[in-house]
């Protein structure tokens, strides 16, 4: 037992003059770790106040992007609006000239739908796509059942998630009697 005290005691005696070379004293020791504490809490508090900077800026970019999203599909919408509104001004218009008019203006449409990756769902003759059409109703027909007839409204797709289904009639086997 005495033995492990005057060991321990000879490791302390080696452990504080390893310290003595660092620092003179107890209170030298004490004042250089007290100033690292104070450097180590100061870059903490910094790295918590650019975490918290990032978070703001971030939430700030999501809010922008939420409210400023259909930005460019407004922009380039505004122009077929301009063409309509050019169209209701013509004075001396025929049914021909509004015919072309609103024929450019549907293409004007189809341009900025095209540009968006708005894409339209005419499935006329195509098999029925529960996911891509709605029946409106079934009518007795010839050929393969299901099988769209007829399209009463056009669907869309806005990069290939389904924005409006195809309302359609679709056909059915005719009834053995």
């Amino acid at each position: 037992m005495q033995e492990n005290q005057s060991e321990n005691q000879e490791n302390l005696e080696q452990a504080a003059d390893a310290g003595s070379d660092t620092a003179a004293t107890p209170e030298a020791r004490i004042a250089e770790l007290e100033a690292q504490l104070a450097e180590q809490q100061a870059a903490v508090l910094y790295a918590k106040a650019e975490g918290e900077n990032i978070r703001r800026r971030a939430m700030d970019d999501i809010d922008k992007a939420r409210k400023y999203a259909l930005e460019k599909f407004s922009g380039e919408l505004l122009a077929v609006k301009d063409s309509l509104d050019a169209a209701l001004n013509v004075a001396n218009a025929t049914v021909e000239s509004y015919k072309d008019g609103v024929e450019l203006t549907v293409k004007q449409l189809s341009s900025v739908f095209e540009k968006f990756n708005i894409a339209e769902i005419n499935p006329l003759g195509d098999k029925f796509d529960p996911n891509l059409h709605q029946a409106i109703s079934a009518i007795e027909a010839e050929g393969e059942p299901n099988t769209v007839l007829s399209v009463l409204q056009k669907g869309y797709t806005l990069n290939e998630r389904v924005l409006r289904p195809a309302l359609v009639t679709v056909s059915k086997a005719k009834s053995s009697s």
